[in-house]
């Protein structure tokens, strides 16, 4: 057939030889087609993306889940190892409590050997540094510096001789670390009791994370 010289009218003659049955089969088919396409683009393919996204976001939070699990494990084996030291420095270090409460516990070991605390006075911590660390002002100083802090307290204790020595005994019983510094020890002129006054500076100890 020359497509070339082909008319109207030739097409014409050629669409009307086309079985009516065939071009609605045809129509059908086409209109298929088009009602697929809209149904899949408007319906069919959101639900796939939001499928789709939805298994991404699961896939995400199980490999976070498997990433909080390994780093649980991590937190157990540091905790586990600074355990022991933990358990060391609270032992011995006192608390900024515990400090504040000191008057109280001396109080009570002077009371039970007949002492009476006259003066009890706490100064400003003094840190100690770490090994290698060099001396730094207040304000260039950091908490990853320091060792532990020495707190000095002045004190002032009236009673007897014997009752003075049993109560530094009950003292240095004690878990925390205290420290006998310095001391001067005085007799009462024409006292007959025999009574003293015990005078000096007492340390404790305390942690960085109480007191910088």
């Amino acid at each position: 057939m020359d497509l070339k010289n082909m008319t109207m009218d030739d097409l014409k003659q050629k669409f009307s030889t086309i079985d009516k049955k065939t071009l609605i089969k045809f129509g059908i088919g086409f209109g298929a087609i088009i009602i697929f396409l809209i149904i899949y683009y408007a319906i069919l393919n959101p639900m796939v993306k939001e499928r789709k996204a939805k298994y991404q976001d699961k896939i995400q939070k199980e490999q976070e889940i498997v990433d909080f699990e390994n780093n649980i494990i991590s937190l157990k084996k540091t905790i586990k190892k600074m355990k022991p030291k933990f358990e060391e420095t609270s032992t011995l270090f006192h608390s900024k409590a515990e400090v504040e409460d000191l008057y109280q516990s001396l109080s009570k070991h002077a009371a039970v050997n007949g002492l009476v605390i006259s003066k009890i006075e706490k100064k400003e911590p003094k840190p100690v540094l770490k090994v290698g660390v060099t001396d730094q002002s207040a304000d260039n100083l950091q908490k990853e510096m320091v060792s532990y802090y020495k707190i000095p307290v002045d004190y002032e204790i009236k009673g007897n001789f014997l009752g003075y020595i049993k109560f530094k005994r009950a003292v240095s019983k004690q878990k925390k670390m205290l420290n006998f510094d310095k001391e001067t020890i005085s007799v009462v002129q024409n006292d007959s009791t025999g009574a003293i006054v015990a005078t000096g500076e007492l340390t404790i100890v305390g942690m960085p994370d109480e007191f910088f």
